[in-house]
């Protein structure tokens, strides 16, 4: 029979002004040791109400590692690729790219930005881009309650994301006094983060509520586990992200990830020389339209 998964940590991250200027705040969500994060690096939650139209931010480098950007409203990106509300981007910078992130118009969006690990043998994996749109991402329902699952598998659906290791995000909504119950693996540091509403996760009952994460405890036990949630009075909508620790120990410095101080050089160096190309020049066979 599954173990339960209970509710170990609730942290309420403050919002900060963030560097787009003016209209900017950020949120991080992710405020652990990495050791207990693990696959998660951070996770920024971005809220942008620009009403002006002086380009903000610009092109910057990545490597080491994977982010993965759900907009949760309005949209971003330029006339090659807009994303709008409900779809995911996930970019595998492996061995390094360059990414654009302008926005030179008025415009209100929410963004959540993860930066996923990458195991060690994959560090230098070779770029690539994979969207999901809203209309394709799987979704389910049940007694009350709805999903929609962006990577791995959840509530009997499956992405069709690729993974360079096991994750699972999906968005769920709620109505009021609904249950969810889900199996999980153990051994997968899972956090909740609650964007309206509120819950009360496992046995423990314990509350989360709106602008809340809330981590599960981990096993070391490989087996599966059934995580139990009740929607609050007035229903709920939070995003649930699950993924296999690498059990890597990393070292990050501004845009990088790497196995050590040399290997952070080595990408700066890199970058500086020209040697990283930008996010548009990635080969047609390692650009995913799901």
């Amino acid at each position: 029979m599954p173990v339960k998964r209970e509710l170990v940590t609730i942290q309420t991250p403050p919002g900060h002004p963030g560097f787009l200027g003016r209209g900017h705040i950020a949120r991080a969500v992710i405020n652990t040791d990495f050791v207990n994060s693990d696959p998660f690096i951070l996770l920024m939650d971005d809220f942008l109400d620009k009403t002006d139209s002086e380009p903000a931010g610009g092109p910057h480098p990545h490597a080491g590692f994977e982010t993965v950007s759900l907009l949760l409203e309005g949209e971003m990106g330029d006339e090659a690729h807009t994303m709008k509300a409900g779809d995911l981007q996930l970019m595998t910078a492996g061995s390094g790219i360059i990414h654009t992130e302008t926005i030179d118009t008025r415009v209100k969006m929410r963004l959540l930005q993860l930066w996923l690990n990458l195991p060690k043998a994959d560090r230098w994996a070779q770029p690539r881009v994979q969207d999901i749109p809203a209309e394709h991402v799987p979704t389910a329902a049940g007694d009350g309650w709805d999903i929609k699952v962006y990577s791995g598998s959840m509530a009997g659906i499956t992405s069709p994301v690729l993974n360079h290791s096991r994750l699972i995000i999906a968005d769920v909504k709620m109505k009021a006094a609904a249950t969810f119950n889900h199996v999980l693996p153990a051994t997968y540091t899972t956090f909740l983060y609650v964007l309206d509403g509120s819950i009360k996760v496992g046995d423990g009952q314990k509350l989360l509520a709106k602008d809340q994460v809330g981590w599960l405890d981990r096993s070391d036990v490989a087996a599966n586990s059934e995580l139990t949630i009740t929607a609050g009075d007035n229903g709920v909508r939070f995003v649930i992200y699950s993924g296999e620790p690498t059990g890597d120990p990393i070292v990050s410095h501004g845009p990088f990830i790497a196995d050590s101080s040399e290997d952070i050089q080595r990408f700066y160096s890199e970058f500086r020389h020209g040697k990283m190309k930008h996010i548009s020049t990635v080969p047609a066979e390692q650009r995913f339209m799901w």
